[in-house]
């Protein structure tokens, strides 16, 4: 804390093996000075440690997924003491919060800025302009917050925060490119709202979009291995093939074909080839229109 100015709660680590974040974060902590701030910045490098530890999505303690235990419980299992005490005894009093995710080991993304649709105009502008300052190369808003009222950012909305999260990557592991994207945007959106101050790094562009319902998504119908037909970053249309699920234990059989149900930017593809049925295999964005 250095004299007046926002209060900020930055975190990564929600999901243990999502490594961008927590990464950028560690970096942000050794190279800030109290001169470089204006105001109350509090992170949180890996929230879901355990889980962090074990390099996995969930708790190895309790098998607990943080981005699906809030509001949390004080007497809960472990994550559900961390949702907690993230909603209950962190987050009030704090101006903005930033939740840095990227895909983990199943899923890649193009690094991305994200929000939901939540909120009066005015607010929906104040994030919008976050994530134009952030400078990932796409933006999103999402049609409303996953996850039933259990996530990070519902907390953030109970508690009255502004808030903004991220895709950065992932694939289980982390590239030169995707840690710039990452460490280059939180310094610029700290000091977009009034946050760091002195020289950051300087803007880039940011194609905004939007996702919306379940035609934005591709899952598999079934067990198998997934052969993907196009490629991350990839502009498809509407009937397009977008994958076959090979059934190796029964090789006779016609692998099955999914088709892409809108068109759309391919904004995340799964990474492993073996599949269950549900697994998501892509999912798409349309540009938005300001």
């Amino acid at each position: 804390k250095n004299g007046d100015g926002p209060s900020v709660l930055m975190q990564a680590g929600n999901h243990g093996d999502e490594w961008e974040g927590q990464i950028g974060l560690g970096n942000l902590i050794r190279s800030l000075e109290p001169k470089d701030i204006k105001g109350r910045l509090v992170i949180l490098p890996s929230a879901n440690f355990p889980a962090a530890m074990a390099g996995q999505r969930t708790s190895p303690i309790d098998d607990g997924n943080l981005n699906r235990s809030f509001p949390g419980n004080p007497e809960g299992t472990i994550t559900e003491q961390i949702a907690h005490f993230i909603e209950h005894v962190l987050l009030p009093g704090f101006d903005y919060s930033f939740d840095f995710h990227s895909g983990g080991s199943s899923l890649a993304y193009i690094p991305s800025a994200l929000a939901p649709r939540h909120g009066d105009e005015a607010r929906m502008k104040k994030v919008v302009g976050m994530l134009k300052a952030f400078g990932a190369p796409v933006s999103y808003l999402a049609a409303a917050p996953q996850g039933g009222g259990r996530t990070f950012t519902s907390a953030s909305f109970r508690q009255g925060v502004v808030c903004m999260g991220t895709e950065l990557g992932g694939g289980g592991l982390v590239t030169p490119q995707s840690l710039k994207i990452t460490q280059d945007g939180m310094r610029r959106v700290l000091a977009h709202i009034g946050l760091l101050q002195g020289a950051v790094p300087p803007p880039t562009a940011t194609r905004l979009t939007e996702i919306g319902g379940d035609d934005y998504y591709v899952y598999a119908s079934d067990g198998g291995l997934f052969e993907p037909l196009v490629d991350l970053g990839a502009e498809v249309t509407a009937g397009q093939p977008a994958a076959r699920i090979h059934f190796h234990h029964t090789p006779w059989r016609e692998p099955e074909v999914l088709s892409f149900k809108r068109a759309g930017l391919v904004l995340c593809k799964r990474v492993p080839a073996r599949c269950e049925r549900g697994d998501c295999l892509f999912h798409l964005a349309t540009d938005l229109e300001e």
